[in-house]
């Protein structure tokens, strides 16, 4: 084998597979976080008045 083919070779770019795109990909890993995500509990409400904090002497 010459010298340039194999230097060809390894230099070569990866050929791409026919699959799934990358941003269709994420999307879809996007969605199914959304949708499989619990809603954040609601803040309790504070039933006391806020006081407010006195400045030390």
């Amino acid at each position: 084998m010459p010298a340039t083919q194999s230097s060809r070779e390894s230099t070569a770019q990866p050929q791409s597979l026919p699959g799934v795109p990358m941003l269709d990909l994420l999307a879809a890993c996007a969605a199914a976080a959304a949708v499989s995500t619990p809603p954040r509990a609601p803040e309790p409400r504070h039933s006391e008045p806020v006081r407010e904090h006195r400045d030390a002497a």
